[in-house]
This record gives structure tokens, sequence and C-alpha cells, in this order.
């Protein structure tokens, strides 16, 4: 065999290895926390949210003892969102805001809401279902 029919067959195998490696997708951040604290609610302001960062969560209370969870990542570009205030969560990066009780966009340039995850509250303790 020649060494270019060599080094093209070492280049397909290369690249189907790739291919096939970003097809499984890595596990959220949030997946490998079920289960697990993520927070207190002691933290989380009534008619406010707040960001754990250490989750990638944005936990919300738009009602006394009613917690909602979202991705802390903007769907537009990934960044974190970093403000939760008057009712919306905000981007910083590109300037979308999201309803900080639904997750549903307000403002763009994102399109697609925030995904929301299940949570409990035990106690003081935000646990992500």
């Amino acid at each position: 065999m020649s060494r270019r029919a060599l080094l093209g067959t070492a280049g397909a195998a290369v690249a189907v290895t790739a291919a096939s490696a970003c097809a499984a997708e890595a596990p959220k951040p949030q997946e490998a926390m079920r289960g697990q604290v993520v927070g207190k609610a002691s933290e989380v302001p009534e008619g406010g949210g707040v960001v754990f960062n250490s989750s990638k969560l944005v936990v919300t209370q738009p009602e006394a003892g009613e917690y909602r969870a979202f991705t802390a990542a903007c769907t537009h570009g990934g960044c974190t969102v970093q403000e939760i205030e008057e009712e919306l969560i905000r981007c910083l990066c590109h300037g979308s805001e999201f309803d900080y009780a639904s997750g549903e966009v307000v403002t763009g340039p994102a399109q697609e809401p925030l995904e929301e995850f299940g949570i409990t509250v035990e106690g003081d303790d935000i646990v992500l279902d």
C-alpha cells in the first residue's frame, strides 16, 4: 500500500472516530447533580431569584414558597445569566431576557426558553429532582 493511501485510510478512521465522539453528548452539569442540594431556599428572595454557579442553575421564587429552577445557560450563546430583576432573568452578554416564572423568552436574541428543572425544597435545602 502506498504512503498516500495509508495516510488517507488513517485520516478517514480519525474522522469517523471524532464524529462518533461528538455524537455522544456530554451530560449536562445538572444531570450529575440530581438528588443533591444545589442551594439554600433562604438565599432566593421572594419575587426574585439567584444564580447558583456551582450547579449552573438559576432558582426563582415568583410567589412565597413557590420555587422554580432553570438552566443558567442562556439559550442564545451559552453565557451564564447574571441578573434576576423586575421579574426577568437577564443575560448581559447579548441582552436576552427571560420570564422568571416560566423561563420563556421575553426579549431576544434568544429564541428558545431556558430549560426548566424539577426541584424540591427540604427545610432550607433546594434539592434537584
